[in-house]
């Protein structure tokens, strides 16, 4: 099977490297939070800069602590779509150079196909069809996958992705950023009975609601006016472990709520999860709790894999290369790009 090293430069993660199909065989990830922590988010510029500035480093780790030679490696792989032009350019740039000078094909993937793919490093035995429910701070979608590069997306968010609802609401709560994480902790020790708040819906021409498409653009809206409602009556501190429960577990919900009926509706029997999202504890319980009840198998990333990483890519790649797909060098890089749009990066 094809030894693929991969990179990933999508946003604020530089990271490089080396699969084997399904086996990783170095996994490198230089972290840039400190660097944006300050500013509340992601700087592009300055994540394009680090991303140069790290890229040499993390590509010659990757490949010494996999032990590999040039000779062992059968592709070389990057993130092209969707992501910060700026910053996907650098590893784009970069694979495409090794690619050429070591006389390897050139494979750029789709960072949303990588999140999938996650799951395939979980469990090396997995195979379409299932379900994903891929949840960062960019996208919220529940994806049928039938197969390599076959994909359709069944629902996603309309608005606010449920990373960024985090990262938002832990925002005016003043409990700074990255807010997955602090929110997840913080929730650990609430009571998430305390504040009822909505799920959101996604109202329907005809009448009811949509069954797997996700908002949650009204629920950051109504944790900020029950912030702004506490801080009015002088409560201070504020509550935010009660608040940070109340909101985590009503993420947690409606996600389930969705995913189950998706799953079950389409006569899928796993259903995988993906993203930044997917190391929420709330979620992990809520979902495995729901789906075990249901009958429905459900898988989730270790939390390595879970945020941005190369392995993930360097999985996803390999099979593309199992299959005969290579990319052309004249692939660029795309801020924008459909899950379903994925065959149209190999010739």
């Amino acid at each position: 099977m094809p030894t693929v090293l991969a990179l990933e430069t999508s946003c604020d993660e530089t990271a490089a490297a080396v699969v084997r199909d399904r086996t990783v065989l170095s996994s490198i990830v230089a972290s840039q939070i400190d660097l944006h922590r300050p500013y509340g988010g992601v700087v592009p510029e300055m994540a394009s800069r680090a991303h140069v500035e790290n890229m040499g480093t993390v590509m010659a780790t990757a490949l010494t602590q996999a032990g590999v030679t040039w000779d062992d490696i059968d592709g070389v792989a990057a993130t092209c779509a969707p992501g910060l032009v700026g910053a996907l350019m650098v590893g784009l740039t970069a694979a495409k150079t090794l690619a050429m000078v070591r006389r390897k094909p050139f494979l750029g993937v789709h960072h949303l196909e990588g999140h999938i793919y996650a799951s395939y490093l979980t469990d090396p035995g997995l195979n379409p069809p299932f379900l994903c429910l891929l949840v960062s701070g960019g996208h919220t979608s529940l994806i049928h996958v039938k197969g390599c590069g076959d994909y359709a997306v069944l629902g996603k968010t309309r608005d606010d992705a449920a990373g960024e609802a985090f990262d938002k609401v832990a925002r005016l709560m003043g409990l700074g950023y990255p807010g997955g994480p602090i929110i997840d902790q913080l929730a650990a020790t609430g009571d998430a009975t305390v504040f009822p708040l909505p799920e959101g819906n996604i109202s329907l021409p005809e009448g009811g609601f949509h069954p797997y498409d996700s908002s949650f653009s009204g629920l950051k809206t109504a944790v900020l006016r029950l912030v702004q409602s506490l801080q009015a009556q002088g409560i201070d501190p504020l509550p935010v472990a009660d608040l940070a429960a109340s909101f985590q577990a009503t993420v947690a919900r409606s996600l389930t709520k969705r995913t189950l009926r998706c799953a079950l509706d389409y006569g899928l029997t796993t259903v995988v999860v993906g993203g930044g999202v997917a190391a929420n504890s709330g979620l992990r319980h809520h979902l495995t709790t729901a789906a075990t009840a249901a009958g429905v198998k459900v898988l989730f990333p270790p939390l390595k894999y879970c945020t941005d990483n190369a392995a993930m890519i360097g999985c996803a790649a390999a099979d593309h290369l199992h299959h005969g797909h290579i990319s052309a060098f004249s692939l660029s890089a795309q801020s924008r790009l459909g899950l379903e749009a994925v065959m149209g990066l190999y010739g």
